[in-house]
């Protein structure tokens, strides 16, 4: 193919074959990450009589996000455009070929690199769901995510990845930080506000049903999140590596951070704070990952796990916001806390592009990512309002939305 027949983001394919191997696995770990993993670690979350609902977001995500990724999201997240959004060049996958690589990673050829950004754009408006669970109509949640995917997260994912302003000016997000988990903490924040909290929030016992349920779904979170971290090195080298051992290490400190501050104050241990405390750190080390020695990962871990419980325990409480499933008190809290550390450890030795990263530059990228996460979520919700409606009604929330909207039942 010559290359004036290549499209303005793409570049001649220069195979690497463990590179390709290595992201051809990691796509099938962050898939599993949405499908079962979150869907898992949700379903065992909720009350009994909403688990089929809380998977059914999961698999909403997965299908409405797929369609439109292949039809406009990967040309409006990575194709040629402006500073804020792609454009439609690649619509449709208009222009791609086995023989073509995006020119951001040129040693993989471009129907991979399509398929691995598929997967985060897919777990992200997933994980908003955790905010909303038990109480929003199904309806509303497919437009939602249709519309979340087109105007949040794909203007975000290319001002950060794919070419725009926040790359530009040097804002650093290895793995998805702010792009994925501020991204959804702070949509999330926005739903469970616009939407008030569930029937009985702060009188009636809403614990999850099945810890083992979110047990199981944390463990293959935790393992999908490899693909998620180590993946975004692009290549099976030493940055993956050490964004891999990043990962675990991250992870375990945690969850110990959690256990600790909520052994001290609640007088005993939880699995639950335990999964929550892994599942903030895995974030918290999200855009650090490739970025960082073994020794900052640690500590943006512990730090990530105690800024999440307080985030998920004691500032809901105080607000009395019902953040369903603490999307915002996870997600939100430890990637804030990940992508301002980012700029306080990140190592040159590590990996040459953290030269120059400052906490300043980092705190620029989060104030857009926030603004336009809650801004372009307040108006979906607005359409989703006036249009399918948001919220099921008294009866059916307190029937369940497993039975009164699909007609299913967990037996």
């Amino acid at each position: 193919m010559s290359p004036a027949a290549l499209l303005p983001h793409q570049a001649a394919l220069e195979i690497d074959p463990s590179a390709t191997g290595w992201i051809l696995t990691s796509t099938a770990l962050v898939l599993m990450m949405t499908l079962p993993g979150l869907a898992l670690f949700y379903g065992g979350m909720v009350r009994r009589k909403n688990v089929i609902g809380a998977i059914a977001h999961s698999t909403a995500a997965f299908m409405v996000v797929t369609v439109l990724w292949f039809a406009v999201g990967y040309s409006l997240s990575f194709g040629s455009g402006n500073a804020l959004i792609g454009g439609l060049d690649a619509a449709f996958l208009n222009g791609v070929r086995v023989d073509t690589a995006h020119a951001l990673a040129p040693a993989l050829p471009e129907f991979l690199w399509i398929a691995y950004q598929l997967t985060f754009a897919i777990i992200t408006p997933a994980l908003i769901a955790g905010a909303f669970a038990e109480r929003m109509k199904f309806s509303a949640s497919l437009l939602f995510f249709a519309l979340w995917h087109l105007i949040v997260y794909a203007p975000i994912a290319h001002q950060v990845w794919g070419g725009g302003w926040m790359g530009e000016a040097g804002v650093l997000d290895f793995a998805g930080g702010a792009v994925v988990h501020v991204n959804a903490g702070v949509a999330g924040l926005v739903c469970a506000l616009v939407l008030g909290p569930r029937h009985g929030f702060g009188r009636d016992n809403l614990a999850p049903h099945n810890l083992a349920f979110t047990a199981i779904g944390a463990g293959l979170l935790l393992v999908g999140w490899m693909g998620f971290n180590a993946g975004s090195a692009w290549a099976a080298d030493g940055i993956a590596a050490v964004a891999a051992l990043n990962t675990i290490l991250a992870a375990a400190a945690a969850a110990l951070g959690w256990l600790v501050v909520e052994w001290i104050d609640h007088r005993r241990p939880t699995l639950l704070g335990m999964l929550s405390g892994l599942v903030g750190g895995l974030v918290g080390i999200t855009p650090a990952a490739g970025l960082v020695n073994p020794q900052g990962a640690m500590v943006i871990g512990l730090l990530a796990g105690v800024a999440c419980w307080f985030g998920a325990v004691k500032l809901k409480h105080w607000l009395k916001i019902d953040d369903s499933l603490d999307a915002f008190g996870v997600h939100g809290m430890g990637g804030i806390v990940g992508a301002l550390l980012t700029g306080v450890f990140a190592d040159a030795a590590i990996n040459g592009v953290a030269e120059g990263a400052t906490v300043l530059k980092q705190a620029i990228g989060l104030v857009a990512v926030i603004a336009w996460s809650a801004i372009g979520t307040g108006l979906i919700l607005l359409v989703c309002r006036f249009t399918t409606g948001l919220r099921v009604d008294r009866d059916a929330e307190i029937e369940g939305l497993d039975s009164a909207l699909h007609g299913e039942a967990l037996h």
